[in-house]
């Protein structure tokens, strides 16, 4: 079975802060006139949500200051919730916050429209395998019995938005492994093997530190939490038809239940 593996591509690089916009008489201290400048570019749009900010290095050659003055204005831009600092990445300019809706029928491509951004997926792996004892009970299955696991990255105008983990019975659903590989959407893929609807009947949602290369994956830093929900979608009849785990990057994205 061949897997499907994407490029991690990183955001371009903001514009760089005018240095002349300092003031080194004016009693006002410099690191706080560069948070100011920094804080203005993305108030005016110059400086765009998920945009990497010169090094520390740059920003100091550019505003003619030491390091730990350019440290101390990205230390109080990221307390306000205006930058985040990566290790080993950078610093970005914090993005708005997605609104994902989780309601009896959440669809990834409607909620992610709903924002007027356009959804995209890249599949990281498809398989069968037998379940484990945590997914067979979310299947409502024995373990060991043969599942259908699809592994999917959810993309908001090219960002990272989802990580999901999308299991299924093999044995119910014959053929799903092939209507995965060639459907843009799972929903299609459950429409061609017979699945004409299905409903969210339950999720729930924990916090953790991201795992593995979760964080690499969703463009986020490692100490940051990530939402975690575990969901079980059913047909009409209320039998199980998917028992999903997918993890969302914070700020960048909050749940929100409707009724």
């Amino acid at each position: 079975m061949r897997e499907l593996h994407m490029t991690e591509r990183s955001p371009a690089p903001a514009d760089r802060p005018e240095a002349a916009a300092l003031e080194r008489s004016g009693g006002i201290a410099l690191w706080r006139q560069i948070a100011r400048s920094i804080e203005g570019g993305i108030g005016a749009g110059t400086l765009t949500g998920g945009a990497r900010l010169p090094t520390e290095a740059q920003l100091s050659a550019s505003f003619g200051v030491n390091r730990h003055t350019v440290r101390r204005a990205l230390e109080e831009l990221s307390r306000a919730g205006l930058i985040h600092v990566e290790q080993g990445r950078g610093s970005f300019i914090a993005e708005d916050v997605l609104d994902y809706a989780v309601s009896a029928r959440t669809r990834f491509s409607e909620v992610i429209r709903a924002h007027n951004k356009e959804p995209g997926g890249r599949v990281l792996g498809l398989r069968e395998l037998p379940a484990d004892a945590a997914i067979a009970a979310g299947l409502g299955v024995p373990p060991g019995t043969l599942m259908v696991l699809l592994e999917r990255l959810g993309l908001a105008d090219e960002r990272p938005v989802s990580l999901g983990s999308h299991h299924f019975s093999a044995a119910r659903f014959p053929g799903l492994l092939a209507a995965l590989r060639e459907c843009p959407t799972v929903t299609a893929a459950l429409a061609r093997v017979g699945v004409a609807d299905y409903r969210r009947q339950q999720t729930r949602v924990t916090a953790r530190m991201p795992q593995g290369e979760e964080a690499k994956w969703l463009h986020m830093p490692r100490n940051r939490p990530l939402l975690v929900t575990e969901s079980v979608n059913v047909d009409a009849a209320g039998a199980v038809v998917e028992f999903g785990i997918t993890r969302y990057p914070t700020p960048r994205v909050q749940i929100v239940f409707e009724s």
